[in-house]
């Protein structure tokens, strides 16, 4: 039968999502905890593989499998032989016609910013940083060039292998959470940012270079039109560099509800 997992990870200190000659990747582990407790090898297909130090809230992979176990069976058996800062959250039964990438109508992210002079400590490696503050209006406006069919190759990778430059960016969402005002001593206040982005699909590295510029513009050193030039041209030298991966979080892809799979965890309300 096939199955289907929704995983999350703390993605710190593996080399990724997908599997290498190393092992230290989330689907090495996974897949070697699922042949613990199957006592078959397993391979795993993913909804949308992630970048060295990505996290993950909800990850969702499939796999073929000729082994009996209910769906909590396969939960908490996996989870006794994976490491802390990996987990199986749910395990379904699907149809074979399922398929964890190609049945995804869309795909989810955030990025989760910490603004402040100081840099981050309890949540280091778990938030990007700013020390500047930065202007939520003029990176709104910007973010909005962006919304659409287009061709991202300014924000694509050189190692990207995907067929085609051209995707549709649904939505970006830009919130701040935080003081309003200042506290005494202070010019201004630190607070967290948290930019959601919802696409069919994405480049190799084009949400953090996207990052990368939509802080240029927060901080001032370039005007809100600026990210519609850098669109234009097509070029990876007319962006900004590449954001950190710290604080960039894979929410999971989007499927049709006829799948009956889950829509969310509970960990997406534990980020700023």
């Amino acid at each position: 039968m096939r199955m289907a997992l929704g995983v999350s990870y703390h993605g710190q200190r593996y080399q990724g999502w997908q599997s290498q000659p190393s092992g230290q990747t989330v689907q090495d582990r996974l897949e070697a905890a699922l042949a613990q407790f199957a006592t078959q090898p397993v391979s795993t297909l993913c909804a949308g593989r992630t970048d060295a130090g990505v996290h993950g809230l909800m990850q969702v992979v499939h796999f073929d499998t000729a082994l009996q176990r209910g769906p909590f069976s396969w939960v908490r058996g996996t989870n006794a032989f994976l490491p802390p800062d990996i987990a199986v959250h749910w395990a379904q039964p699907v149809p074979e016609a399922f398929h964890a990438r190609a049945s995804a109508t869309a795909r989810r992210y955030a990025y989760v910013l910490l603004q402040s002079p100081v840099r981050p400590s309890v949540d280091a490696g778990r938030v990007g940083w700013v020390f500047r503050p930065l202007d939520g209006d003029a990176m709104r406006e910007a973010a909005a060039s962006l919304l659409g069919e287009h061709d991202f190759s300014s924000f694509r990778a050189s190692a990207c292998q995907a067929l085609s430059p051209v995707k549709t960016l649904h939505r970006i969402d830009i919130t701040r959470k935080g003081p309003a005002q200042p506290e005494p001593g202070e010019d201004w206040s630190p607070c967290y940012w948290r930019f959601e982005f919802e696409g069919n699909a994405f480049l190799h590295h084009m949400i953090r270079n996207i990052m990368g510029c939509l802080v240029a513009i927060g901080q001032g050193a370039k005007p809100s039109a600026w990210m519609a030039e850098v669109l234009a041209a097509r070029s990876r030298n007319a962006a900004a560099p590449t954001f950190s991966p710290d604080g960039l979080y894979f929410l999971g892809p989007v499927y049709d509800a006829a799948w009956g799979l889950p829509s969310r965890t509970a960990a997406y309300d534990a980020l700023p």
